[in-house]
C-alpha cells in the first residue's frame, strides 16, 4: 500500500477521480491563498480533521518504528520560546548526540544538523526522522537537532518557518554551551520540512539584516522531495504527475492547503513559502554553498523539485548542487509502516547523503564531491531514469 510519512494512502484509478471538487483546475495559476483554497473551511473543521490523521499517522510511525534496526532516542529536549514568530509561545528541539560527545566535555566543537519534520506543515513530530538521525550521528559524527515546530491549522504560515528559523537563532545563541559549531550547520528535511530546510535560512537571513545576530555560517542544506512552489495547483501537479494514482489524495492536500494557507489574501509567492519564486539575490545570499536534493518519481513534487534544482546550481546562483532522483517511489516513501524492514533504499541514500555532509563539514574535503556537475533528468521522458538516480 502507497504511504506517506506513515500514513496510509488510497490510490485512485484515474485523474479525474483526483481532481476533487475546490482544487484550482489545471494550469490554473493561483496567487493568493484564497485561489487555491476555495472559501476557507472553519479553522475548527481544520483542527478536528487534523486530529484524526494525526492519530492516523501516529499509529504508522509506530509501525516504521519497528523495523529493526531501532531508531534512537533523543539524549535530550530543550523547550524555547519562540522570538521570531507574531504568535508567541514554546516549542521544543530533541538533540541527538553522536558518539563520543559525553565523553570529554572539552572536546572540539561538533557539526550540527538542524532537522525539519514532514506532514504537509499539518501533521508529524520531531521524532519522525529518528531513522535519518542514526545516519547523522554514525557517518556525519555530527549532533542532530530535530524541531518539533508549531503546525497548521492552530498556527498557519509563517510560523512554521518562524520557529525554524528561531531554532537555528537558538543553536547560534547558545553554540558554546551546546559545544556546537556555530559555523558548521546544516539543515535537512523531508517533505514539508524540506521546504523549511530551505526556506528557515531565508527567514533568519532576513531577519539578520534588521537585527545584530552572533556570526554564524550555515554551509548545506539536504531536502528530501520539498513542496518548493505554492504557486502551482494540485491540480496541475497531479495532471503532470508520472503516476497521478500514486500521489496523495485530495483529502489531505486540501487539509494541508487551508490549514497552512491562511489568512486568504497570503500571497503564494512569497520567498518564504514558495523558494521557488525567491529572487536570484536572495538565493544567492540567503541559501548556503552546497545544496542536496532529493526527488522521488511518482511524486506530484517532482517537478518544481527539479526545476529548483536546475536554477540553484545554474548562474548566477551557482550552488554546489547534488542532485538525485529516486526512481519507482512516491511521496515519503522513507517512512513506509512496515515493520520488518525500513523501506526499500531509504537506509542506502540516508548514508550517501550523510558521507557528503560529513565531506562538506570537513573543510579538508568541502568541494572535493560537491564539485562535480549536476546531471538532472530530462524533463519530457515519460520515465525518469537517466541522471543521478538511485537504484
Amino acid at each position: 500500500m502507497q504511504t506517506v510519512e506513515g500514513i496510509p494512502v488510497i490510490s485512485q484509478s484515474n485523474t479525474e477521480e483526483i481532481l476533487a471538487k475546490g482544487e484550482v483546475p489545471p494550469n490554473q495559476k493561483p496567487k493568493k491563498a484564497k485561489d487555491k483554497t476555495g472559501t476557507p473551511p472553519s479553522r475548527f473543521s481544520l483542527r478536528v480533521t487534523a486530529g484524526w490523521w494525526r492519530s492516523l499517522q501516529c499509529i504508522g510511525m509506530s509501525l516504521h518504528f519497528l523495523a529493526p534496526p531501532r531508531p534512537p532516542n533523543p539524549d535530550f529536549i530543550k523547550s524555547i520560546p519562540s522570538t521570531l514568530a507574531t504568535t508567541k509561545g514554546q516549542f521544543t528541539l530533541q538533540f541527538y548526540l553522536p558518539e563520543g560527545y559525553s565523553k570529554d566535555p572539552n572536546s572540539d566543537k561538533w557539526p550540527v544538523v538542524v532537522n525539519y519534520h514532514g506532514g504537509g506543515f499539518t501533521l508529524g513530530n520531531a521524532s519522525d526522522d529518528a531513522r535519518f538521525a542514526r545516519f547523522v550521528l554514525e557517518k556525519c559524527h555530527a549532533v542532530f537537532v530535530s524541531v518539533d515546530y508549531r503546525l497548521a491549522p492552530e498556527f498557519p504560515f509563517p510560523t512554521a518557518v518562524d520557529d525554524g528559523a528561531d531554532a537555528l537563532l537558538y543553536i547560534i545563541n547558545n553554540a558554546t554551551e551546546l559545544r556546537v559549531d556555530e559555523n558548521r550547520i546544516a539543515t535537512s528535511g523531508f517533505s514539508a520540512g524540506g521546504n523549511i530546510a530551505l526556506t528557515a535560512p531565508i527567514r533568519l537571513f532576513e531577519h539578520r539584516k534588521a537585527t545584530k545576530i552572533p556570526e554564524y555560517r550555515i554551509i548545506a542544506i539536504a531536502t528530501w522531495y520539498p513542496i518548493t512552489d505554492y504557486t502551482l495547483s494540485r491540480a496541475d501537479r497531479r495532471a503532470s504527475a508520472l503516476r497521478p494514482e500514486a500521489t496523495l489524495p485530495p483529502a489531505l492536500t486540501n487539509l494541508f492547503d487551508a490549514s497552512y494557507l491562511f489568512p486568504p489574501e497570503l500571497d503564494l509567492a512569497h520567498p518564504c513559502l514558495s523558494p521557488s519564486r525567491a529572487s536570484d539575490e536572495i538565493l544567492i545570499e540567503a541559501l548556503p554553498p552546497n545544496v542536496m536534493f532529493y526527488t522521488c518519481e511518482w511524486d506530484m513534487l517532482l517537478r518544481e523539485g527539479e526545476e529548483l534544482a536546475q536554477r540553484l546550481q545554474k548562474p548566477p546562483i551557482s550552488k554546489n548542487v547534488y542532485y538525485t532522483m529516486i526512481s519507482d517511489v512516491g511521496h515519503g516513501w522513507d517512512k513506509g509502516p512496515n515493520p520488518m524492514k525500513p523501506p526499500t533504499k531509504s537506509e542506502k541514500l540516508y548514508g550517501e547523503c550523510c558521507r557528503r555532509l560529513r565531506s562538506v563539514f570537513e573543510e579538508d574535503q568541502t568541494h572535493t564531491i560537491l564539485h562535480l556537475p549536476i546531471k538532472l533528468p530530462t524533463l519530457l521522458l515519460p520515465k525518469l531514469k537517466n541522471g543521478n538516480d538511485a537504484e
